[in-house]
């Protein structure tokens, strides 16, 4: 039994944003099709610390494939001994036989299909004409954030803000040079999010809620990226208040993601929550009914989205020959 290694600079070749894009949406319709078994993910973290894994796994009965994903984070002194301060790896299983058909390098995937999980958002709750978006959060996620949704959008400005000048600024020179579009630094979250048609939060989530209510026009569409773990949290709970709320799982952002602090709190109830991105896309529930209402998608991530872009980078890779294989059963 032959098990394909794909290494980060494999997996790196074999992405296409695109691809990614159309495999997600996809994904998103089989989990609400009723195609994917799909469990609460696992985590396992030190005592009194942010260092860990989380284990995201399911299988997805329409493409044939099970994926388990291993997500490492909070080591920063990694960096000393040349490794990254958290990792991510990809097990993709065949499941009719349980044969280990690949190992990949998690990171450009747990990237893209983030991006990826925005940039739908986007496309089926914001306004056609939304042009302007602010960028919460100015790191790698947020780059990728904004690649994808230029691409369901026509985004003329972007407003940028994050925890110090330096980011902003290296955010700005890079996406300007790539992408030729007006950007705006921002002194303050506030600053941007009052100007914005779409407001992207891509914070790491533990510094606390950085978005308020009262700065939010009507008519705009937040894709809350960051808060996928229960003590993460970037928008104040009353931003739900009135808000129509889709999640990509109600079950799972219930109990990690903003949509988490907002039911605890009160704010709003389970019931309260209008759809699952995949209702959206099937048709089964309308997405954006008019110009005037506030729409927030709440993502944490789920393991569909690692099993629809594993399985098309496992089969870029057959076909163009990249990876080693190597025998597990010898």
């Amino acid at each position: 039994m032959d098990t394909l290694l794909l290494n980060k600079t494999d997996v790196g070749k074999l992405i296409d944003l695109d691809a990614v894009l159309k495999s997600v949406e996809d994904g998103y319709c089989s989990f609400n099709s009723g195609l994917v078994v799909q469990p609460d993910f696992m985590t396992i973290v030190q005592p009194g610390t942010h260092t860990g894994f989380d284990f995201k796994g399911g299988m997805d009965m329409g493409g044939g494939y099970i994926t388990i994903k291993s997500s490492s984070g909070g080591y920063p002194d990694n960096p000393k001994i040349g490794l990254p301060t958290g990792m991510n790896t990809v097990f993709l299983f065949d499941a009719n036989t349980s044969a280990l058909k690949c190992i990949m390098d998690g990171t450009w995937i747990t990237g893209c299909r983030t991006a990826a999980a925005g940039a739908i958002s986007v496309k089926y709750l914001s306004r056609r004409n939304a042009s302007k978006i602010c960028i919460i959060g100015a790191g790698n996620q947020g780059r990728r954030q904004l690649r994808a949704m230029i691409r369901v959008r026509p985004i003329t400005d972007v407003y940028v803000w994050g925890y110090s000048d330096e980011e902003i600024n290296s955010y700005i020179d890079d996406m300007k040079a790539e992408t030729g579009l007006n950007f705006h630094p921002c002194a303050t979250p506030e600053e941007g999010v009052r100007q914005a048609d779409i407001v992207v939060t891509t914070t790491i989530g533990r510094r606390g809620p950085v978005i308020k209510r009262e700065w939010i026009k009507p008519g705009t569409h937040i894709a809350a990226i960051g808060a996928d773990m229960p003590d993460k949290q970037e928008l104040y709970t009353d931003v739900f208040k009135g808000a129509k709320v889709v999640n990509d799982s109600i079950n799972l952002c219930t109990k990690n993601g903003e949509t988490h602090h907002a039911v605890e709190e009160g704010v709003i109830t389970v019931d309260d929550i209008h759809a699952e991105i995949g209702e959206i896309i099937l048709g089964k529930k309308p997405g954006r009914e008019n110009d005037e209402e506030i729409t927030i998608f709440d993502t944490v991530g789920m393991a569909i989205q690692d099993n629809v872009t594993a399985a098309a980078i496992y089969k870029g890779a057959l076909e163009k020959g990249l990876g080693e294989s190597y025998d597990f059963l010898k």
